[in-house]
């Protein structure tokens, strides 16, 4: 099984040769619906919040996020499976970059973001930690091992009993919320995204939302599957080198679930989901992605199984490139927290930031 098919969920079968026309409608189809897909999820999700008496930042931070970070757990565990373990272990990182540098930097830009002390404090420390010891592990085996440093199964075990114990005191912390959560500060900049606050949710009943976000959720993640095999495809035909795909795409690709709900976040007047969302698939892309990818198979950290060769992009350019950005966010984190929002101009060192790892990933790989 090559790197070009691990990007799907589904089989590369259903894909590999298919009719040029028919990929390209395949693919505009699926932006569609998933773009109506993460409409049902905020709208559930939002819906629920408001009937729990919960913050939708803490709901963004958990169920949402979990839900999203689902394609890049399959993917990371189906390459671990595969033999193909360090795919695993760059997409969960790649993620963390996406996330934090093109989706959180994106809604920086586009509104006031809105900033709430209470879990900026707890899960933005939770987030920076994980992170923070995923490196120094990378970093300390590799100096040690140096080709041959992989992360095992009992780190993988670690990841996922701290998976655990997050869960388990974000719910506690739920529970001790003021629940007086922030919104969009009146008289800031909101960009031109469209808001559209009045969709009705609060009438219908709790099982109904419930239902509705599970649905959004589903079409998010199979029609984004979708999406990413039909262009994966058409971008072998088009003779794009696979190194290339599986620099953007599959990265890209496994992080659109996030992209969109946090369009449609900002779209439907819930930025709070947004920012729980990015925080909390950043925390699960190490403890869920990477653990249960770990726990499936050794994850090398300095070795290229798909060409089978030697390689420290992932020790030197990934690593500090998301270290890099987390830092800057808790900076953000800090001016946020006394304003009580994100300003506009945080967003662009975060952008600019995921574009140079973007070009500088694929001048290392040529």
């Amino acid at each position: 099984m090559t790197l070009l098919h691990l990007a799907s969920l589904s089989p590369a079968e259903w894909y590999q040769g298919g009719n040029m026309a028919v990929l390209i409608l395949v693919a505009v189809v699926a932006m569609g619906a998933v773009i109506y897909g993460a409409d049902w999820l905020v709208e559930g999700a939002a819906g629920v919040a408001a009937k729990l008496g919960m913050p939708k930042i803490i709901i963004g931070a958990t169920i949402v996020s979990l839900g999203t970070t689902a394609p890049e757990a399959a993917v990371s565990v189906l390459a671990a499976f595969s033999g193909n373990a360090g795919l695993a272990l760059g997409n969960g990182v790649g993620s963390i970059i996406a996330d934090t540098g093109l989706i959180f930097g994106m809604g920086c830009v586009l509104v006031a973001l809105p900033a709430d002390k209470f879990v900026l404090k707890r899960q933005g420390w939770v987030q920076f930690g994980s992170a923070l010891i995923l490196s120094l592990l990378c970093w300390v085996f590799f100096a040690f091992k140096g080709y041959d440093a992989t992360l095992g199964w009992p780190i993988g075990v670690l990841f996922l009993g701290m998976l655990v114990a997050y869960l388990a005191i974000s719910v506690k912390w739920a529970k001790q919320h003021t629940h007086g959560e922030p919104h969009l500060i009146e008289g800031a900049s909101q960009g031109d995204v469209e808001m559209d606050t009045h969709n009705g949710a609060e009438d219908k009943p709790l099982i109904a939302l419930f239902g509705l976000g599970v649905l959004g959720l589903l079409v998010v993640i199979g029609s984004g599957d979708a999406l990413v095999g039909s262009v994966s495809e058409l971008a072998r035909q088009w003779e794009v080198p696979d190194v290339v795909i599986s620099g953007t795409i599959v990265a890209f690709g496994t992080s659109l679930p996030e992209l969109v709900v946090g369009i449609q976040s900002l779209r439907k007047g819930h930025a709070e989901l947004l920012v729980g969302n990015v925080i909390g698939a950043d925390i699960l892309n190490v403890l869920f992605v990477i653990g249960a990818a770990a726990v499936a198979a050794p994850l090398s950290i300095a070795y290229d199984q798909a060409t089978d060769q030697p390689t420290t992009q992932f020790v030197y350019v990934a690593l500090p490139t998301m270290m890099a950005m987390l830092i800057y966010f808790r900076f953000c984190i800090f001016k946020a927290s006394k304003q009580g929002h994100f300003s506009k101009w945080m967003g662009y060192p975060l952008l600019i930031g995921y574009a140079a790892f973007t070009v500088v990933s694929f001048l290392l790989a040529r």
